[in-house]
């Protein structure tokens, strides 16, 4: 058993009792996860800043609703998977062009360009994809606690993944290796 999961138990436990330092203690451990995974999500700073605290607000209020502490993460990311996708729902873009990045001339991305050909491709995805390649990489989640995120089946979590992957070595390998230069 993880260290951490066990003092995040222990501060739910005590959260459910009314101890908000604990709950504190919590937030300051797993926001900076959340509003990560939320500003790729959402890709707008405000938004996911703002989905980030009610985000919190609601694992406040719903905390007796948690039915294992062992399972916060995956719980508390559904929450956040559930609040982004309302707040997408309710702003649904009319159309958004997509970054075209084209290598430097020697086909190597400096670091900061390749940090924005990441980002442009992650927005090609579909959005079951970025989100299913968000948890995986970026957050570390297992095929099983995506499921249970997202809701669907682990078979399901696993093509989107794998799929997204395909398609992200597709538009990220290097102009040289596609032929182009």
């Amino acid at each position: 058993m993880i260290f951490r999961e066990v003092e995040d138990r222990d501060l739910i436990a005590k959260a459910r009792r009314g101890d908000v330092e604990a709950f504190n203690l919590l937030v300051s451990r797993w926001e900076k996860r959340v509003f990560n995974y939320l500003l790729r999500l959402l890709a707008n700073r405000e938004d996911a800043l703002d989905v980030t605290q009610d985000v919190f607000l609601k694992a406040y209020q719903n905390l007796s609703k948690l039915d294992d502490a062992a399972r916060f993460a995956g719980w508390l990311f559904r929450i956040a998977h559930n609040e982004a996708f309302s707040l997408l729902r309710r702003k649904r873009p009319e159309s958004e062009l997509p970054l075209e990045l084209k290598p430097a001339e020697t086909g190597r991305l400096l670091p900061l360009e390749l940090s924005l050909a990441v980002e442009s491709a992650l927005k090609r995805l579909n959005e079951d994809q970025r989100e299913a390649v968000l948890l995986k990489v970026y957050q570390g989640f297992k095929f099983d606690e995506i499921a249970e995120i997202l809701d669907c089946p682990v078979s399901t979590v696993k093509s989107r993944v794998y799929t997204a992957l395909e398609l992200l070595k597709t538009v990220l390998a290097p102009s040289v290796i596609r032929g182009e230069l």
